[in-house]
């Protein structure tokens, strides 16, 4: 019997393709990967890179509560960014989301992302 368990919430964007938004395993919860998509529409969130950004996190803060956690309970932060000279507005947009002690983070430029967006976030949460 597996301690695998899906995450699906409809406040976050719906998967698109054979991966769920979370999965749980024991009290680790991994959170997929999340872009600017308005989860009532399904469509880019026209808008600054900013709040591109904050969107991202709201998918995840979203994720993460219908899991059962906060974003508090972030241990690792993945960040995709196809402009590293966005990298400052993520710190101030991540400041608005975190206190410390800060979760483990990476944030890493790729040529491209899903839909042509500039920004992706996933998150890995260690529940209590």
């Amino acid at each position: 019997m597996s301690n695998r368990q899906t995450i699906n919430t409809e406040k976050a964007p719906q998967a698109i393709g054979t991966y769920s938004q979370a999965v749980k395993a024991g009290t680790t919860v991994y959170i997929s990967g999340q872009i600017p998509l308005v989860p009532q529409t399904m469509e880019l969130l026209e808008g600054s890179f900013k709040d591109k950004t904050r969107l991202c996190f709201e998918n995840l803060k979203a994720i993460a509560q219908a899991a059962g956690g906060t974003l508090d309970d972030a241990a690792k932060v993945f960040i995709f960014l196809t402009d590293m000279g966005n990298f400052a507005e993520v710190n101030e947009v991540m400041a608005e989301y975190f206190q410390q002690p800060y979760p483990a983070r990476a944030a890493v430029g790729v040529k491209e992302l899903p839909k042509g967006v500039p920004v992706e976030i996933e998150a890995i949460l260690e529940l209590k």
